[in-house]
């Protein structure tokens, strides 16, 4: 195949105008804030600058957001299940941290996620050339955890009582993947 960003049963793609609905009731669903650390609602006039602007290069924006579409095995058609996230690049240190969304529960369990850090790692790695990827979870987050570690992210961390929730404070835990292509390693 011949696209680094798609396999047999998902695509990842650039968000486009038509998303605003989508990506507007994704990020104002409040069951998710919690993981994606948000406090407040997005307006459409927010989202729609953001989409404005998502065409900016990495190395200026500092990140890039995808959608995951997944295939619909009697269509074959491609529909919208979640996003996946790099964010804080840094191109000195050659790091980017990686966040991922799949919205429905009817979707989760699906392969989907794992496919995606699959091929968002190997488009870092080998396109941004990347030394290290990183993802902040949950310590109560044991679906992300698993996916995470299944694709080799190694627990580095735990920052203790780091997230606020309404049942009290949470730890979080931190994961890294440094580029098993790397060359320069400096130790």
């Amino acid at each position: 195949m011949d696209n680094l960003l798609q396999s047999a049963h998902i695509r990842l793609r650039a968000i486009e105008p038509s998303d605003i609905e989508l990506l507007y009731s994704w990020e104002n669903n409040m069951k998710i804030w919690a993981v994606s650390n948000t406090l407040t609602p997005f307006s459409k006039y927010l989202l729609k600058k953001y989409i404005e602007s998502a065409h900016i290069d990495i190395y200026e924006a500092k990140q890039l957001r995808l959608i995951i579409e997944a295939k619909d095995q009697s269509s074959f058609m491609f529909h919208p299940v979640g996003a996946i996230d790099l964010f804080d690049f840094d191109p000195f240190h050659s790091r980017a941290g990686i966040g991922i969304l799949i919205h429905n529960e009817e979707e989760r369990n699906k392969g989907y996620a794992s496919e995606s850090i699959r091929l968002l790692t190997k488009y870092a790695f080998e396109t941004l050339q990347l030394h290290q990827l990183y993802c902040n979870v949950a310590a109560t987050n044991t679906a992300s955890l698993q996916i995470f570690q299944k694709m080799g992210f190694k627990i580095v961390g735990i920052k203790e009582q780091w997230l606020k929730t309404q049942n009290g404070w949470m730890d979080e835990l931190m994961l890294q993947m440094v580029n098993p292509l790397s060359l320069n390693s400096i130790n």
